[in-house]
């Protein structure tokens, strides 16, 4: 039991990045019908940048996440309106090869800026708690209540079960950050115009709603939360050029899973490949589930797809002739 429940905490925490990158590519689906398979790259700029913000100009671990955020923002504002616009009304087929050209792109100059090799954030540069300690090194205990130990690394509810502070801050973040985006988009000015242009947008347009800007701002906000989930994978394993990529495709399948253009499919889509994940590792027997978990991933969604062609919160469209 201890170890389904320490399986469990690594499930959310893997559920919740890909949740932050899922809703990166359904947001952008759901207004231009575009599968943006350069986002898992913006994700991996986001590391990039706060590490390069912190060893190379020194700055403070929590004011380089915010720029880094920021950054990644900018920069798909900045690739929606050089890659994208200006084929905006081309085939699909047009705007999908620009997509796979531009994370082509990007993870080559990823390569040529930083390198190939794998790298960890400075320990020295993070905050206390998303430090790991050494092997022989035995945790200290703070003070204890109703039962829960909280030490210098983790909060231990058992001898066996335990939560790293750094894990359970990133639960907490996608939470707090996917109920933001969810009341964003329901209650604001900016979340009403990506709703009606996912609806119509020739209609939004009739209505005076400026397309071009409200697709521009979907970008961004897609972009800023793959830059903090990028900056979370970062600092609990380590960075590299196509980072992006492995963790792009399992979050592209949370997407698909969901239903592709619905963000509440994209974040329980998030969860449900996350677990997928780490209890198919953790479960298969003879080693096989480690080696296959994208693998389980996507045979967990091609299963869903089979019984639900539309994914779990998708709706069927009808086109007429």
């Amino acid at each position: 039991m201890d170890e389904f429940f320490q399986q469990l905490i690594n499930a959310l925490v893997l559920g919740g990045i890909y949740a932050l990158i899922a809703v990166g590519y359904t947001m952008v689906y759901g207004i231009i019908q575009l599968i943006n398979f350069a986002h898992g790259e913006v994700f991996m700029l986001g590391a990039y940048f706060a590490f390069t913000l912190v060893t190379a100009f020194h700055l403070p671990f929590w004011a380089a996440v915010p720029i880094s955020m920021i950054l990644c923002a900018g920069f798909g504002l900045l690739m929606d309106y050089v890659a994208y616009r200006p084929i905006r009304n081309a085939p699909r087929l047009s705007a999908l090869i620009t997509a796979i050209g531009v994370s082509i792109a990007l993870q080559n100059i990823a390569r040529i800026i930083w390198g190939a090799k794998p790298r960890p954030f400075p320990s020295d540069s993070l905050p206390s708690f998303m430090r790991q300690l050494g092997q022989n090194e035995t945790p200290e205990i703070y003070f204890s209540l109703l039962g829960i130990e909280f030490t210098q690394a983790n909060i231990s509810f058992s001898e066996n079960v335990s939560i790293a502070y750094l894990d359970f801050f990133i639960i907490l973040l996608a939470i707090i950050l996917m109920v933001a985006l969810n009341r964003l988009v329901t209650l604001t000015k900016i979340g009403k115009a990506m709703r009606a242009c996912a609806q119509s947008r020739i209609a939004a347009n009739l209505m005076g709603i400026n397309t071009n800007r409200v697709i521009a701002v979907t970008f961004a906000i897609g972009s800023f939360l793959g830059a903090i989930a990028g900056v979370m994978v970062g600092v609990r394993e380590y960075i590299e050029p196509t980072m992006g990529y492995y963790k792009g495709v399992a979050a592209f399948a949370a997407a698909v899973l969901g239903g592709i253009g619905n963000i509440t499919g994209a974040m329980f889509g998030g969860l449900l490949i996350g677990f997928a994940e780490v209890f198919g590792a953790g479960y298969i027997p003879y080693g096989y589930g480690s080696g296959y978990r994208i693998a389980i991933a996507y045979i967990v969604m091609i299963i869903v797809i089979l019984i639900r062609p539309t994914g779990l919160f998708g709706k069927s469209t009808g086109h007429r002739a």
